[in-house]
């Protein structure tokens, strides 16, 4: 008896848990419409994923043809993202406007240092803000949340405050769990979307990032894509494709069919080596501020290839992690 109530009152408490989380996500919700009903318009800068598209379904509801979703087209753009922005922008039913830009215009973004993303953000941004201003429309929001400025380097944060652009998600404490449940609310296919970087975060910090190299990684991964993978990115080192995937697609990776096919069309796409990456895949593992960038891969060509992004892979006192260390048990 004691036990029955004590798992009933458990039960309850969960129940009560949940049911409490969702009556403060729906208040955050009527906070945020209400927050954009307000305004005479709105310029949604909208990429497709879960976070912008749930700012101009907000938007949408709240302002109706007073709201825009706005895609910035460029380089480091993959075409499958832009044909999925027009797609749920169709699915939400906002008007949505393409605009097309180069970062590669930006030494500053070429250069590809630790503020890359500070400066392709100030040129996204601005090109949204001179399109509101096309329109009439006096908001440029984006779809930063709650969790954003404490997930790592954000450097493009700061443009975000620089240029006065509304975050109503984070200004509202909506988090990005928060965001995928408002979002299965809606009915908005991108729901469960993994998040995408734009094609620029593949190449290691201090390499240039160049139309040859954003090309042949859009290419790579659209092959992966095709193959059936969901979760991966092909980093660039100056020709060394690392190939990353989420631990659970790894066994699928290791497989000989897939080795010989990556080193195939990888080669043919203008890539001299082909590794695979034996951590998996990892948000920033190129990035500055990433504790963890080098690590250590198999080179599905033959030969042996590491990350050039750090100091050197870290070993924790086992020699298998060592790059041209005999592996145990070899001859």
């Amino acid at each position: 008896m004691l036990v029955a109530v004590g798992t009933d009152n458990a039960l309850l408490s969960r129940g009560g848990e949940r049911g409490f989380m969702a009556e403060t996500t729906d208040a955050k919700i009527a906070a945020a419409r209400a927050d954009l009903a307000e305004r005479d318009g709105v310029l949604v800068a909208f990429s497709g994923g879960v976070d912008s598209s749930v700012v101009a379904a907000l938007a949408h509801e709240a302002l109706g043809d007073r709201a825009v979703a706005c895609t910035a087209k460029s380089e480091t753009l993959p075409e499958a993202e832009l044909a999925d922005s027009k797609r749920v922008a169709s699915e939400i039913g906002v008007r949505h406007e393409i605009v097309s830009f180069s970062e590669l215009d930006s030494q500053e973004f070429v250069a590809n240092d630790d503020d890359r993303c500070y400066h392709c953000r100030t040129m996204r941004l601005g090109r949204m803000i001179e399109t509101a201003e096309d329109l009439g429309i006096g908001t440029v929001c984006d779809g930063t949340n709650a969790d954003d400025p404490g997930a790592g380097h954000r450097p493009g944060l700061q443009a975000v405050e620089e240029l006065e652009v509304h975050s109503p998600l984070l200004a509202h404490d909506i988090t990005k769990e928060e965001v995928r449940e408002i979002a299965r609310e809606y009915d908005l296919s991108v729901a469960d979307k993994p998040a995408m970087a734009c094609l620029s975060s593949r190449i290691p910090t201090g390499l240039s990032v160049t139309d040859e190299r954003l090309s042949r990684i859009e290419r790579a991964e659209t092959l992966l894509r095709t193959w059936g993978f969901e979760t991966f990115r092909v980093r660039d080192h100056d020709g060394l494709a690392r190939i990353e995937v989420a631990p659970e697609e790894l066994d699928r990776a290791l497989d000989g069919a897939f080795a010989q096919a990556a080193r195939e069309h990888l080669t043919d796409i203008g890539f001299e080596h082909v590794t695979l990456d034996l951590h998996g895949y990892r948000t920033g593992s190129v990035s500055p501020a990433s504790d963890d960038a080098d690590t250590a891969t198999v080179d599905k060509s033959g030969t042996d290839g590491s990350d050039t992004d750090g100091p050197g892979a870290e070993t924790d006192g086992d020699e298998r992690t060592v790059l041209g260390a005999e592996y145990p048990g070899t001859d």
